[in-house]
């Protein structure tokens, strides 16, 4: 009788399936995909650079609220924010943090370069420009071509009010002056306008490759801004003379990366190779900072 019961038990443990061993689903994997340490650090760089972004959009947004009247600010705020974006500005951010400041300490100053490029940008792509620059432009132009050609006046002299009435201006008022002193002479006439005049006349050669005058271009259009932004950035970091020149070097290789990938060397075959010389000349301005977190500064030279 028990050998009976229990013959009838397992049958019904057996039908039930309760004894069988699970049947695993091989179309799953119970193994993650392994990240690489590269991939992860990728990750982490583009939040860095997106955290310095958005940092700085968010004090201009402060610092330039739409105000009556409405007529100026709306494309104030509209033409700054609607330019495409520069490396110059993060790269201040992140020249200060390097020699051990803060990026507080920096904001204005990136804030008042965007402004500057902004200005730049808009004048370029002007509704009535018929310079290199506007042809196949696919910039959306919401206002009338006076006022893009007056509102980018106001934005250099509101970048330059900006940092005067910083917190900075009031603790370190002889870095702020040279700040000024920096971006006037990176800006001004012998520098991004020079750039600018000397690309309309390159672009109105047609047919005449001179390699001279495209690296001249990107010289003074993306090379002095760069220049400006990293030498600004360790200026307001506290950081040394010898900081000081190796960061501006540094930024002026940036910036000519910059112009050879996307301005006015970004058709020319040759830019390649350009490209890996000048990557090396600023990886070498950045030996002096060994020790130091250099990462995260050097990947600019990858975007």
């Amino acid at each position: 009788m028990a050998a009976t019961s229990l013959s009838h038990l397992y049958g019904q443990l057996s039908s039930n399936n309760i004894c069988s061993p699970p049947i695993l689903n091989r179309s799953r994997s119970f193994y993650r995909p392994i990240v690489s340490m590269t991939t992860i650090m990728e990750q982490q760089n583009k939040s860095y650079w997106a955290a310095i972004e958005t940092q700085i959009d968010t004090h201009l947004k402060k610092s330039m609220p739409i105000r009556p009247p409405t007529s100026v600010f709306v494309p104030l705020h509209h033409l700054t924010f609607s330019a495409s974006k520069s490396t110059a500005p993060p790269l201040c951010i992140a020249a200060c943090e390097l020699v051990g400041g803060f990026a507080d300490d920096a904001v204005t100053a990136a804030s008042a370069i965007h402004l500057m490029h902004a200005a730049a940008f808009t004048h370029q792509h002007l509704q009535l420009s018929d310079g290199p620059m506007h042809e196949g432009s696919t910039v959306e132009h919401m206002f009338k071509p006076n006022i893009e050609l007056l509102t980018p006046d106001g934005m250099v002299p509101f970048g330059f009010e900006l940092l005067g009435l910083s917190e900075q201006a009031q603790k370190n008022s002889d870095r702020i002056l040279r700040v000024i002193i920096e971006i006037s002479r990176a800006v001004g006439s012998q520098g991004v306008v020079d750039g600018m005049y000397q690309e309309i006349l390159h672009g109105k050669l047609k047919g005449v490759d001179d390699e001279e005058m495209m690296m001249y271009v990107c010289e003074k259009k993306e090379g002095e801004l760069h220049a400006c932004a990293g030498a600004c950035g360790a200026i307001l970091g506290g950081g040394s003379e010898e900081e000081i020149e190796k960061l501006r070097k540094y930024g002026f290789y940036v910036g000519m990366i910059q112009g050879m990938l996307n301005g006015i060397g970004k058709n020319k075959q040759e830019r390649f190779e350009i490209v890996k010389k000048l990557k090396d000349l600023a990886l070498k301005e950045l030996e002096l900072f060994q020790g130091k977190n250099v990462d995260q500064i050097s990947t600019l030279l990858e975007m």
